[in-house]
């Protein structure tokens, strides 16, 4: 069920532009969270990551690390999907997105675990009638058919998305920062041309080359969305997430990768997944999605004519 939240409601939310009376097909983005952390299978805490993210956005201000100002970015916050029937929650999930995607709404999703991402790109795959693809930034390959007997767990959540109609291959799928590999993963990239950039490359060829190379493989798609789960950072940059991996992407990095990807590439929705404030007492990870998540907005206000610059 979706439930609205103290946080949610109120219009200083998500550095003021929170437009809580706001029809959703009358906002530029609707942002919506998933508090769901059951899909792990390490540490747990990212489901107290939406309202907490809600509630450190009241003291910021909207613009962009470029000092412009988006104060009349219209966002809806939809509130949480939440339930303790965790497939009936994952419908209600695809049903939502599906709709918002067929509206033409363009979307930020906040987890909960990475398995959160798999009802979101479900709804994609309802809603469009063509290919789109998918920008993975993260440790992690998240290509596990199963993990400890879930498969719907934190590291299925692209095998799930290569079973979907439009999601015809690999070719759909790009992945970025990765540094962690499953045996059964492995198996799948010896097997298959999987277009990933680990960290490691990410570094020795530089950030906007990768972002360059994921433009080129990606461009063919008239939609794409991208899933940030923020262990894709080093622990340096955000230390609060449940399966850290040290030697990821710098901060910096990831403001390049999001300035190349959402002003070459139709960014139709995101998410930021895995922050789990508990893990990490100064909330680095917390504010690293926040950085996140304004600057995509930030880049759609601009595409909109609603960024003002100095």
């Amino acid at each position: 069920m979706r439930i609205t939240t103290e946080h949610s409601k109120s219009p200083e939310t998500w550095c003021g532009l929170n437009r809580p009376e706001m029809a959703e097909k009358d906002a530029d983005a609707v942002i919506f969270g998933i508090p769901f952390d059951g899909g792990v299978s390490y540490r747990g805490g990212a489901a107290q990551a939406p309202d907490l993210l809600r509630a450190n956005t009241k003291s910021s201000t909207p613009c962009t690390e470029r000092l412009d100002f988006f104060s009349d970015f219209n966002v809806v916050d939809a509130g949480n999907f939440k339930d303790e029937d965790r497939e009936k929650m994952f419908a209600e999930v695809q049903e939502y997105v599906a709709g918002l995607v067929r509206d033409g709404i363009k979307f930020t999703m906040v987890g909960g675990d990475h398995s959160v991402t798999i009802p979101v790109e479900r709804g994609i795959n309802d809603a469009v009638d063509e290919d789109f693809g998918i920008i993975h930034v993260d440790a992690h390959m998240d290509l596990c058919d199963c993990l400890e007997g879930d498969y719907l767990s934190h590291g299925n959540t692209e095998k799930r998305a290569l079973e979907l109609e439009h999601v015809s291959g690999f070719e759909n799928l790009y992945f970025i920062g990765i540094r962690s590999i499953e045996p059964d993963e492995f198996q799948l990239h010896k097997e298959n041309n999987i277009q990933v950039k680990t960290a490691y490359d990410c570094y020795k060829e530089g950030i906007e080359a990768i972002a360059d190379d994921c433009i080129a493989k990606m461009k063919k798609f008239s939609k794409v969305y991208l899933t940030f789960d923020i262990d894709a950072l080093d622990p340096a940059y955000a230390a609060g997430t449940g399966t850290p991996q040290f030697g990821g992407l710098t901060s910096r990095m990831a403001l390049t990768l999001m300035e190349k990807l959402f002003t070459n590439l139709n960014i139709i929705g995101f998410d930021i997944v895995e922050i789990a404030p508990p893990l990490d007492p100064s909330l680095a990870s917390m504010y690293a999605g926040r950085k996140l998540i304004t600057e995509g907005w930030g880049y759609w206000a601009a595409q909109i004519g609603k960024l003002e610059t100095r």
